[in-house]
């Protein structure tokens, strides 16, 4: 260990609490260990609570996620003694970090002890390590508001990080060396999160604080805008290894409701990305896109066997039932985009919003008594029958490598399938000819459409593709929850998916972009059936989540670099002042000289 890191003084202040730096940093460390050392001692003394933390020398539950806490803190904290091997964490030793790390160990604590003393009602159920882990987690709080950071106010350490300095060249091995372990993590942290019990919702949300702060404290550190470039330069290797993990996740799972919601969050995450066509990458705002899921989904049940079906003698395989849904929503795209994509803004978004509840409305209607006999009604079409590809029954149990897989990790398989064939298309359009169409009629369609691009061409294309692409999902949504009922296909409700969250789920993640709505719609899937302990206050927790994040950060979870030059200033971006956003009429001109 050696001698501190000197932090820069150019546009640099004193901490907001008077204190030594020298003292400053050593809170941090001792506070950071006595925090991990009281995750090794009783928190209660009654294993009521949701994961028993009356063991000593035993992390369980929230102890689990309060030990990972601690770590990461001490590691941040470490940096700023200039631990040999800890650069790469922190490569400028900015504070905001280690602030938003030691939060992260605060609140997990405080939450922990909080929710003891509610639950089991009163201090008294408290034990020595809850007090210990509450005061040791402040002292980092206390150290890192004491060190320089530039501003003046606790919003400036949170929204203003100090500039990254920049890395050193690395190996192409150790370059996919990085992004393997950055994925591998990640599968770790989703599988951890996914496997908590329905009711110990005070360990998932103790481990939703810990993924807020410490993803924004590796965002403020440059970690993730690193991992992004690293990503970028090995696009094919990322891409592969991601798809990867994503085929090792069922078989970590012993409970096959856990890949049910995996095959659930893939289905929600492949609409999304559809509709990121339509929002990200045109500007288009789309309020019943869910309408489309529903379209492909009843499409598809009306050929799959079913004995409530309208056609019960008739049962397509499933090459052809996916066929079927994807031209029944493509060919309602066209109906409802041609004659009203000439509209823009609040406008298009008003016929969206009616399309999809004229659709719910219709299907509901469509009984034999108020309309034709086509949907069952209220009903739906229940009993559709699993699907056989290639003599593989997917709704039964299969044994592969010693690992029992069941009907949803079936699905998931085929389902994970899909998304990449999804995820290919999406990326290939994106860069086509059309696709920069696309983002110039985004940026501005007037400059875009007198540079002589087909504004209304462009846009019906646009719609049509998003519309497709969701009637895909609908296919396999249909054959896994065994019905199609009008319920679920409306703007808003409780649970995803519905035109709200869909949206939600496309701008928190990041508009434009493959990974962002892909962890949108795992975050705003997962959430709220981890967090059923709310009710009805589901929805009032999902918005006051939802205006946080939209005021620290507006361009999501996972932005291109267009969408955070609108947002921040260049300064707090590390972009030089001269790399300026080009104006709309430059991305018109592109598009054009393009072909388009």
């Amino acid at each position: 260990m050696t001698t501190p890191t000197r932090t820069r003084e150019t546009d640099t202040t004193s901490g907001l609490v008077r204190l030594p730096a020298g003292t400053a940093r050593l809170l941090v460390a001792v506070g950071a260990i006595a925090t991990i050392a009281s995750t090794f001692m009783s928190w209660t003394w009654t294993d009521e609570f949701p994961g028993d933390l009356t063991v000593y020398g035993y992390p369980a539950g929230l102890q689990i996620v309060a030990l990972i806490a601690g770590i990461i803190t001490l590691l941040f904290g470490l940096r700023l003694w200039n631990v040999r091997g800890l650069r790469w964490l922190n490569p400028a030793g900015a504070t905001s970090p280690l602030l938003l790390a030691a939060l992260a160990a605060f609140t997990v604590c405080w939450f922990a002890a909080i929710a003891i003393t509610v639950d089991l009602g009163g201090l008294a159920n408290l034990d020595p390590g809850a007090y210990v882990a509450a005061v040791a987690s402040a002292l980092p709080v206390l150290g890192a508001l004491a060190l320089p950071h530039p501003g003046h106010s606790v919003k400036d350490y949170l929204t203003k990080p100090d500039q990254p300095a920049p890395t050193g060249h690395l190996a192409p091995w150790v370059q996919r060396l990085v992004i393997t372990a950055g994925i591998a993590l990640a599968l770790i942290a989703f599988t951890y999160g996914i496997g908590i019990n329905d009711d110990d919702s005070e360990t998932f949300v103790g481990f939703a604080l810990l993924v807020l702060f410490a993803t924004w404290a590796f965002l403020h550190a440059g970690l993730l805008d690193r991992f992004t470039t690293l990503s970028t330069r090995h696009k094919g290797f990322a891409a592969g290894m991601a798809f990867l993990a994503a085929a090792i996740f069922p078989f970590t799972q012993s409970d096959d409701h856990n890949a049910n919601l995996g095959v659930n969050i893939l289905i929600f995450a492949t609409v999304a990305l559809g509709l990121n066509i339509v929002v990200g990458l045109t500007g288009l705002l789309d309020l019943g896109y869910v309408a489309f899921l529903g379209v492909g989904a009843y499409a598809a049940a009306l050929v799959s066997g079913s004995e409530f079906s309208r056609f019960s003698g008739v049962q397509f395989p499933f090459w052809a039932a996916a066929l079927t849904g994807m031209a029944a929503s493509l060919v309602f795209g066209v109906l409802i985009g041609a004659p009203t994509l000439r509209l823009r803004g609040d406008y298009l978004a008003i016929v969206t919003l009616g399309f999809g509840e004229i659709f719910r409305i219709a299907v509901n209607n469509m009984d034999g008594s108020s309309g034709p006999d086509i949907t069952n009604g209220p009903d739906g079409i229940p009993s559709i029958p699993d699907l056989e590809i290639f003599g593989f029954n997917l709704g039964a149990a299969h044994d592969v490598a010693g690992f029992t897989l069941g009907r949803f990790a079936n699905y998931f398989f085929l389902m994970l399938l899909i998304t990449a064939l999804v995820v290919l298309v999406f990326t290939r359009a994106a860069d086509s000819r059309i696709g920069r169409s696309w983002i110039a009629i985004r940026e501005d369609e007037t400059a875009a459409t007198a540079m002589g691009i087909n504004g209304f061409r462009v846009k019906l294309i646009a719609f049509a593709l998003g519309a497709t692409l969701a009637g895909l999902a609908g296919t396999v949504s249909a054959h896994v929850t065994y019905s199609v009922v009008p319920s679920p296909y409306q703007f808003a409700g409780a649970a995803p998916p519905n035109s709200a969250f869909l949206l939600a789920a496309v701008v928190l993640g990041g508009m434009g972009t493959v990974s962002g709505p892909l962890l949108g719609a795992s975050f705003l899937y997962l959430i709220p059936e981890k967090l059923t302990f709310l009710k009805e206050y589901e929805l009032l927790a999902f918005g006051i989540a939802l205006v946080l994040l939209m005021r620290f950060r507006p361009e999501g979870i996972i932005a291109n670099r267009r969408r955070q030059l609108e947002f921040h200033e260049t300064g707090q971006l590390s972009i030089p002042e001269q790399q300026s956003l080009p104006d709309s009429t430059t991305g018109a001109a592109k598009a054009t000289k393009a072909g388009a």
